[in-house]
């Protein structure tokens, strides 16, 4: 990336259930110094207003800089835009699809397809259960083109006391991908577990 500002990482939200991990990445990087470029598809909205006490026009506050999920013609959605790359959370299962079709709908969409094939990073921290063999097939196809599945799994061995620290845990560990180390995650070996040399 090219050093003619802050580092930027697009944040989509889509419709899955988990909206919060999306409202938390964009936390994550206003306290990190990194501008966020947001995308909320429409079913996200929906999913905000079903989930939190957020209004879409907070949700969108809390990004450095925010688009329509129509605006195709918008600056993520050009290759030449240099940013540390992607993540999608939640990921919908549609999202998924689509972007491993490389047929994209929305300016979310083909912000992941240019992520793609600029070999930046797309972290996909998709949300679905169980799992059928399309969506595993689809999964195996998006990790083939360069994406990271990223499930946000509880790390229970982190001893989470709250929902919300299960939560930063999830994003903070995607956020690793991007080589963004955030205050809130628990670390083996350094917070929790054994410490450096011992047996």
């Amino acid at each position: 990336m090219s050093n003619d500002g802050p580092p930027r990482l697009v944040v989509g939200i889509s419709g899955a259930s988990g909206v919060v991990y999306g409202l938390r990445a964009l936390d994550a990087c206003r306290e990190l110094g990194v501008e966020s470029h947001l995308v909320v598809s429409k079913s996200a909205a929906l999913t905000l207003a079903q989930e939190t006490d957020v209004s879409l026009a907070e949700a969108q506050g809390r990004a450095s800089v925010v688009y329509k999920a129509s605006d195709v013609g918008a600056a993520i959605a050009s290759g030449s835009f240099p940013t540390l790359g992607m993540i999608v959370a939640p990921c919908s299962v549609r999202t998924m699809s689509e972007i491993a079709t490389g047929v994209t709908s929305s300016l979310l969409t083909r912000a992941a397809d240019v992520v793609l094939k600029e070999r930046r990073p797309l972290v996909l921290m998709v949300r679905e259960t169980p799992l059928h063999l399309g969506h595993l097939r689809t999964m195996v196809r998006l990790a083939e083109m360069g994406a990271v599945i990223a499930p946000p799994m509880p790390a229970f061995y982190a001893r989470p006391a709250s929902l919300e620290a299960m939560v930063d845990q999830s994003v903070g560990r995607a956020l690793d991908l991007f080589g963004l180390s955030w205050t809130p995650v628990k670390r083996w070996g350094r917070d929790v577990g054994p410490a450096p040399g011992e047996a």
